[in-house]
């Protein structure tokens, strides 16, 4: 029994997380046979991943198909709504709660990061390991847990606005004033300061269209 949990939870994370680097897109096809052999996983727990991201509407029905799923501007705005207060919230908390090594290791990545500012895809992936620290930082495992669930949706979008000439600089800069407002424990000017950067980035993102 566990040795098939395991493989369910194996299955699971290897096609979200395939889904997260963009190895499979939003439209793409997602065929149980295919899976088994690039994961080496027997079929039946690849199956039952499939069903469980279908439910959680990573995954859509196409005819008798499954494809990833995709937002549209609706589901985009209200992501980001959603997005914006817990990823504030979380810096508010992380001000307040973080311990002094992890401040140092958020400073250590935003340093770290201006080597790849001309680099979208490295950005991004560096952007994702960020955020999740700031996360952890808050020491609130229900906040965290619901912005889990807020990330793997924006896995569904296709493109990161990390991409957008210019966005990548912008961004280093206002994970900068998130730290420093969190190295002062000042909750209230990290809340805002994340809020600022989230706001920055679906602006950026809906005027070059959510694809």
């Amino acid at each position: 029994m566990t040795d098939t949990k395991s493989g369910q939870r194996d299955a699971y994370q290897l096609i979200l997380d395939a889904i997260d680097t963009g190895i499979y897109r939003p439209g793409d096809r997602l065929v149980e046979s295919e899976l088994a052999d690039r994961f080496g996983v027997s079929r039946t727990p690849i199956r039952e991943a499939l069903q469980r991201l279908e439910t959680q509407s990573m995954l859509a029905r196409d005819g008798r198909s499954l494809i990833v799923a995709s937002l549209d501007h609706n589901q985009l705005a209200e992501l980001y709504v959603v997005r914006t207060e817990l990823e504030g919230l979380a810096a508010r908390l992380a001000a307040r709660h973080a311990a002094p090594e992890e401040v140092r290791v958020l400073r250590a990545m935003v340093e770290d990061d201006r080597k790849i500012v001309d680099n979208p895809a490295a950005l991004a992936r560096a952007n994702r390991r960020f955020h999740k620290q700031i996360h952890l930082a808050s020491h609130n495992r229900y906040l965290v847990q619901q912005l889990d669930l807020v990330h793997r949706s924006m896995a569904l979008l296709a493109t990161t606005s990390l991409a957008v000439d210019g966005r990548g600089q912008a961004a280093l800069e206002e994970h900068d004033r998130i730290v420093s407002a969190i190295e002062s424990g000042d909750g209230q000017a990290a809340y805002l300061a994340l809020k600022d950067h989230i706001s920055h980035a679906f602006e950026t993102r809906l005027k070059v269209g959510s694809d």
